[in-house]
C-alpha cells in the first residue's frame, strides 16, 4: 500500500533517462550554437564570396567596371583560387589590362601524370562552348589588330581602346561584300557589335558613334589564328586577285 511520501519519491516515467539526457544534450542551444560558429569560421570572407560569386557569374571582371571587386580579387587571390579548386578552376590575373578571369586549370595533367578532363578545356562541365558565326570572328580579327595597334601606341594598360564605328566599317567592307547601300552595310556591322557586346569584347555604341574595345579581347584568342582568318576570309573575298598576283606578268 503506497503513501504520499512514495508517490513524491517514485520515479515519474516523464523524466528522461540518462540516454536521452545524452541525446538531448546534443542539441541544446549551446551546442547549436558552437556549431553554428564553427560554421560561420570555415566560410571564406565576404569580399571573396561577392569576387567569386562574379567571376563564376560573368567569368570575367574588369576594373573599370567594378574598381573595389577588381582590388579585392588581387588582395585576395590566393583565397579566391582555393575556392575555386574544387572545381579544377582558377583565376588569371592581368593587372596590366585591368581584368581577372576565369580559366580551367592546366596544371593538372602535369602533375598528375594521367590524362585529365580538364586536358581539353572544353570538357571542363561548367565551360560551354559558344560558336562564333564567321562574320562574328572576322570582326574580333579586324577589333584585336585595333587594339594591338592601340596598345603599341599608348602602352598596355594606357587609356582605353576607343575605335569609331565609321572607321570600323572601311575594314569590315575588305572582307564582306559591300550591299551598295550605306545604311545597310553600317547596320550589318552594328548587328554583329551588338552580337559581340554579349561576349564582353565591346561596349554599346556611344554618342560620339564610338565602341570602346575592352581587355578581355587580349585573352579570347590566337593572334596567329586570327591573321590566318582574315588571309582567308581576304582569299575569298577577291579570289581574282589571288589569281592574278601568282599569275603576275615576269619582267
Amino acid at each position: 500500500m503506497s503513501n504520499s511520501f512514495d508517490d513524491l519519491t517514485a520515479p515519474s516515467n516523464d523524466q528522461p533517462n540518462d540516454s536521452a539526457r545524452g541525446e538531448s544534450s546534443h542539441h541544446s542551444p549551446i551546442n547549436r550554437a558552437n556549431a553554428s560558429q564553427s560554421s560561420d569560421a570555415m566560410r571564406q570572407p565576404a569580399e571573396v564570396r561577392g569576387a567569386v560569386q562574379e567571376l563564376l557569374r560573368q567569368g570575367y571582371l574588369e576594373e573599370s567596371q567594378k574598381p573595389d571587386l577588381f582590388r579585392k580579387t588581387i588582395v585576395h587571390e590566393r583565397q579566391i583560387n582555393a575556392a575555386l579548386d574544387p572545381l579544377d578552376l582558377c583565376i588569371k590575373l592581368d593587372t596590366y589590362r585591368g581584368i581577372a578571369l576565369v580559366k580551367v586549370r592546366d596544371d593538372l595533367q602535369a602533375a598528375s601524370g594521367v590524362t585529365h578532363r580538364t586536358s581539353d578545356p572544353w570538357s571542363h562541365p561548367l565551360v560551354r562552348r559558344q560558336r562564333l558565326t564567321l562574320e562574328q570572328s572576322l570582326l574580333i580579327a579586324i577589333l584585336r589588330g585595333v587594339f594591338v595597334l592601340h596598345e603599341q601606341e599608348t602602352g598596355v594598360g594606357g587609356r582605353l581602346a576607343k575605335v569609331s564605328v565609321d572607321e570600323l566599317l572601311p575594314q569590315y567592307l575588305t572582307y564582306i561584300e559591300d550591299s551598295g547601300s550605306d545604311s545597310r552595310n553600317e547596320a550589318r556591322l552594328m548587328t554583329v557589335l551588338d552580337q559581340l557586346k554579349g561576349y564582353g569584347i565591346v561596349s554599346e555604341v556611344d554618342a560620339n558613334h564610338e565602341i570602346t574595345i575592352r581587355p578581355l579581347i587580349a585573352h579570347l584568342a590566337d593572334p596567329e589564328s586570327l591573321s590566318a582568318l582574315l588571309q582567308t576570309m581576304r582569299a575569298m573575298a577577291f579570289p581574282n586577285r589571288e589569281s592574278d598576283s601568282e599569275q603576275g606578268d615576269p619582267t
